[in-house]
């Protein structure tokens, strides 16, 4: 069973320094305990996911720069939703950069609060960058306009396909805190639609979500990569699927 709250004490969102580190030849993990980022190296620009809070934008400057690469040559920031924990940097990011920000169509308004998107993604839109093709997928239930994304990308001569649902939250699956009518139905079909998919290297926008530090951390220490479990993908999927059948049969419980 995965575990989908944080485990790790953090009193300020700036405290949850995560050492970077290279999950393929041109993915990297960029991000904070709280909130995950995650930058691919196209060979022809950097695409960002997710830049977190506006608090912790050094630690993600700091993070892509570690690794050898340049804020500045980031072309495209990612935004899986609209919420302050994965888009609140964006708009000092992009200042920075002069990336282009995206972010999923029904997430536009509410995404103001942060930054003005450039590119409004819709159901099957992909997007092209040097080496890399990512390919999105509406998904909403956690905000109306959250997307997940899909690409393929190589450790050595061997390709594996990336995937990530870019809004697994139940927060606003509870009555006080909807995103809109009708998200839980939506969530449910989302998670559906994601079942489908076939994912080798599972990311979470969250490290609780596939204990992306810990992985991390072996790998560091032993080159060992578990991130390369196929099985992960619909095991965290049918979690999530369970969490709100349970938050469902609580309320009924209670009634």
């Amino acid at each position: 069973m995965f575990r989908q709250t944080a485990s790790r004490e953090i009193k300020n969102v700036w405290d949850g320094r995560v050492e970077p580190f290279a999950i393929t030849d041109n993915l990297y993990f960029v991000g904070t305990y709280q909130a995950s980022s995650h930058l691919i190296d196209t060979g022809d620009g950097l695409i960002l996911i997710d830049t977190g809070y506006a608090e912790t934008l050094y630690l993600v400057v700091d993070s892509i720069r570690a690794l050898g690469f340049d804020p500045k040559d980031i072309k495209y920031i990612i935004n899986t939703h609209w919420h302050g924990d994965h888009a609140a940097a964006t708009a000092p990011l992009a200042g920075l950069s002069g990336a282009k920000t995206l972010i999923g169509e029904p997430d536009y308004e509410n995404a103001k609060k942060h930054f003005e998107a450039d590119i409004l993604i819709k159901d099957g839109d992909s997007l092209s960058l040097g080496n890399t093709k990512i390919d999105f997928m509406l998904t909403p239930g956690h905000t109306a306009g959250t997307i997940s994304f899909f690409f393929d990308s190589n450790i050595g001569s061997n390709v594996y396909r990336v995937g990530s649902f870019g809004g697994a939250g139940a927060n606003t699956l509870v009555p006080a805190r909807y995103d809109f009518e009708g998200c839980r139905e939506a969530y449910f079909a989302s998670l559906e639609k994601l079942s489908k998919e076939k994912v080798d290297i599972f990311i979470g926008n969250h490290t609780w979500n596939n204990d992306t530090e810990g992985k991390g951390k072996h790998l560091l220490k032993t080159g060992e990569n578990l991130f390369l479990d196929s099985s992960l993908w619909l095991k965290f999927l049918n979690s999530c699927k369970e969490r709100l059948e349970n938050i469902i049969a609580k309320e009924n419980e209670s009634k």
